[in-house]
């Protein structure tokens, strides 16, 4: 088949945007979560593509402009940060605290389950940065020998189960804290958590896009030293 479409970046950028707004229009109409609108245009996509019998490789390089904007688009939730600064005076403190535990408990369950469970150490290293934003995830899960093609479908799934569960979870739960939504959401589903914070509420948003980048950091310096500690027991 005449792959020369694929050649050209508007037509994959076009595809892939039209792709997830057909997506987004289905979820809005059935309100199914299921039917998320990420997981349901990367379904809708691969078939295209099989269909069209075009490697994913000339897809993705003439898509790359989508993949570049995840750091921009990270960075411009600062924004929305700044405009929800005063939420940050007096829990400073309380918000380092817990993201720190939660990188810790994600990182170390991720270990613990995976030897219990007989996985070898490239698939550990591939599930540890789950909870981190898909750029930084996947730089993690190459420096510490795992697979980041792999790593990047996990974020995904993560964040979309995250932003499902999540919310429902915190009713239940009787949390009603915005700060602790947002943190919550930020740091257990890093993008697709803070869209789903960004419909909650301006302040959720704003802390969960502050999660996002702690988590990032933070699971950066903790891996390597846990996987320390643990390669010695």
């Amino acid at each position: 088949m005449n792959h020369s479409l694929f050649q050209s970046e508007i037509f994959a950028l076009t595809l892939t945007l039209g792709t997830y707004l057909v997506a987004l229009k289905l979820y809005k109409k059935t309100h199914l979560s299921l039917l998320h609108p990420l997981l349901t245009s990367i379904f809708m996509l691969i078939v295209v593509l099989m269909m069209l019998e075009v490697p994913y490789k000339d897809y993705f390089e003439n898509s790359f402009l989508i993949h570049f904007m995840l750091g921009p688009s990270v960075v411009a939730l600062g924004y929305v940060l700044y405009d929800q600064m005063k939420y940050l005076k007096g829990n400073v403190i309380s918000i380092l605290t817990s993201v720190l535990v939660g990188s810790v408990i994600g990182i170390v369950s991720v270990v613990c389950i995976g030897k219990i469970m007989g996985a070898d150490d490239i698939l550990i290293a591939t599930l540890e940065p789950k909870s981190v934003t898909t750029p930084i995830a996947m730089g993690i899960s190459e420096k510490s020998g795992g697979i980041p093609s792999l790593t990047a479908v996990i974020v995904v799934a993560v964040g979309i189960f995250g932003s499902i569960v999540g919310p429902f979870v915190m009713k239940v739960l009787g949390i009603e804290s915005h700060i602790a939504k947002g943190l919550a959401l930020g740091a257990s589903s890093h993008g697709v958590g803070t869209a789903a914070a960004i419909q909650i509420g301006a302040v959720e948003g704003a802390l969960s896009g502050l999660a996002i980048g702690l988590m990032g950091v933070m699971t950066a310096l903790l891996i390597p030293i846990i996987n320390l500690l643990f390669s010695r027991i």
